[in-house]
C-alpha cells in the first residue's frame, strides 16, 4: 500500500515511518491511541474506491485532566472491483473493508504493543438493521474480535466513517 499523510507520499515503509511519529508525539509527553478505517465508494461499474486511516489520537495529562491534543491521519486509497454485475454485494464489500483494516493492524500490531499503544479497528457498518451494511455486523465484528482486537461501528467509528470517507 502507498501511504500519504497531508498529501504528501510516504517513501519509507509504514512500520519505519510510524515508529518516527510515535517517538516524536511521546516526546512531546502525549498519550496515543490508534484507530484504523477503511471506507469505500462506488467509482465505476464494479469498481469501487476504497481508503484506509491509520488515526493516531493525541492527548496530555495535565495533573489529572486529560486534553485532546488532536491527531494525525495516514491514509492510502485504492480500487477493487467486485465480479457481481447485477446487483452490489454490501456484505462482501463491507467484509473486505474490515479485512483491509486488519490487515494494516496485524502489520503496525508489534510496533504499538512495543510503546503500550492501544489500537482498535473501525467498521463503516450500521447496527441499525434498517440499513445495508447491517448485514454485514456479525462478520465483520467476529472477524475482528478473532483478530483479538478491539472495534467500534457506527456511529462511534470515526476513524472509518469520518477519516476514511474524506479520502474516497
Amino acid at each position: 500500500m502507498k501511504w500519504k499523510r497531508n498529501d504528501k507520499v510516504i517513501d519509507e515503509p509504514i512500520l519505519e515511518y510510524m515508529e518516527k511519529v510515535i517517538e516524536e508525539e511521546l516526546a512531546k509527553g502525549y498519550s496515543l491511541r490508534v484507530s484504523i478505517g477503511t471506507d469505500s465508494q462506488k467509482a465505476e461499474k464494479g469498481t469501487y474506491k476504497f481508503a484506509t486511516v491509520i488515526l493516531i489520537k493525541t492527548s496530555e495529562d495535565l495533573g489529572g485532566v486529560i486534553v485532546g491534543r488532536g491527531g494525525l491521519i495516514i491514509s492510502s486509497t485504492y480500487y477493487h472491483g467486485f465480479k457481481q454485475t447485477n446487483k452490489e454485494l454490501v456484505n462482501e464489500r463491507m467484509v473486505f473493508e474490515v479485512g483491509k483494516s486488519v490487515e494494516v493492524a496485524y502489520e503496525l500490531a508489534p510496533l504499538l504493543d512495543l510503546y503500550e499503544i492501544p489500537l482498535e479497528i473501525h467498521a463503516d457498518i450500521n447496527p441499525d438493521p434498517n440499513h445495508e451494511s447491517n448485514k454485514a455486523l456479525q462478520q465483520a465484528v467476529g472477524y475482528i474480535l478473532g483478530m483479538g482486537y478491539e472495534f467500534k461501528v457506527k456511529p462511534d467509528a470515526f476513524a472509518a466513517s469520518n477519516g476514511a470517507d474524506k479520502f474516497c
